[in-house]
């Protein structure tokens, strides 16, 4: 009887347990096991953070929209776009385009275009490369325009139908798009650094005279007033339109003429001079003009480098601002409308 009693004793403790306890793996129960974990608790947790993600995603891009981007469209994750021919793509701050098929150019209105597959700076009127990437940084506004059905990637804000957007086409018949000194011409004339020969020639394998090299420099540093100065016999007429530049190019020490108290105006400046003054014209802009001789050495006719050039030389080639032409630097050669115009480009976009 005793042992009857003792069973049923333990039935009713069992029974007792069965009914207060929560089936295992749910919430209520006081072990949560690795099923409600995974199959519950994470999932809902992803969930929430994936929206507050989105909403300061969204937050961001539309503060980005309101300041950068009015009119402009926006394209997460690289969205795949289609392009006819001369069609024109806008670009701003922040935005990546990677054109797969055909072709087209790209037209930088202000600020700097980086290729981050290679990490060079793009000029203004370069061809682009298909599946690289050219990134728009900070304060920049660039024109993709196709000279082909095209293909392309477009991560950031851009703008389709930019064509009003473009400045005006070069005027010159002798500066084709694919001539290597295109984007510099095109840079010089749309500053309004020096322009054309004629109204419709800018005649880039011309000589450039001392003279306008200067003035080139003294308008790329906005034209200052210098006064006056009568140092050079042969620049004394005010009435010249290089006189302000040259006075102001010396009041500053960029220039210092010959020993015979000459400026020699009208003679045609060298590759070696060119250097010279761009050297001195830096230091005066408070830049960074440490010379370094490893790209300098690398010339084959280095030594045919004046001596008061030499230290101009290798800053201005370990800088690439004068990158030579075949392995030489052909310093006592005059240079070229065309030359100067990509020298002043490269300089500036170094500094």
């Amino acid at each position: 009887m005793k042992r009857i009693v003792a069973a049923a004793l333990v039935l009713m403790m069992l029974l007792c347990m069965i009914t207060v306890s929560a089936s295992p793996g749910t919430i209520d129960d006081t072990l949560i096991s690795f099923v409600h974990l995974d199959e519950k608790f994470a999932p809902a947790l992803y969930a929430e953070i994936k929206q507050t993600l989105e909403r300061a995603v969204n937050t961001a891009i539309n503060r980005h929209l309101d300041a950068y981007g009015l009119g402009y469209d926006y394209a997460p994750q690289f969205t795949n776009i289609t392009l006819g021919a001369e069609d024109a793509v806008a670009l701003t701050m922040g935005t990546s385009f990677i054109l797969l098929s055909g072709s087209a150019t790209l037209t930088i209105t202000s600020g700097t275009v980086v290729n981050i597959s290679t990490g060079n700076v793009v000029t203004s009127g370069s061809h682009l490369v298909r599946y690289q990437r050219y990134f728009c940084t900070e304060n920049t506004a660039a024109i993709v325009t196709t000279t082909s059905a095209t293909s392309a990637q477009v991560d950031g804000l851009y703008r389709m139908d930019a064509q009003s957007q473009l400045p005006p086409a070069l005027p010159f018949t002798d500066v084709a798009m694919n001539h290597w000194f295109f984007p510099a011409v095109e840079f010089a004339f749309n500053n309004e650094l020096f322009l054309g020969t004629t109204d419709t020639t800018f005649s880039p394998q011309t000589s450039m005279t001392r003279a306008m090299f200067v003035t080139v420099l003294h308008r790329l540093d906005s034209r200052p007033s210098a006064g006056t100065d009568g140092w050079f016999a042969d620049v004394s007429n005010p009435s010249l339109y290089y006189y302000e530049a040259v006075t102001w190019a010396h009041t500053h020490g960029i220039v210092t003429g010959f020993p015979d108290g000459t400026f020699r105006p009208n003679a045609n400046v060298t590759r070696e001079q060119m250097a010279v003054i761009m050297h001195r014209y830096a230091a005066y802009r408070r830049e960074d003009v440490t010379a370094s001789e490893a790209v300098f050495d690398t010339f084959s006719d280095r030594g045919r480098v004046s001596g008061f050039a030499i230290e101009a030389m290798q800053w201005a080639t370990a800088r690439e601002i004068i990158r030579g032409s075949n392995g030489n630097l052909l310093p006592r050669n005059t240079a070229t409308r065309a030359e100067v115009a990509q020298i002043i480009l490269n300089y500036c976009q170094n500094y």
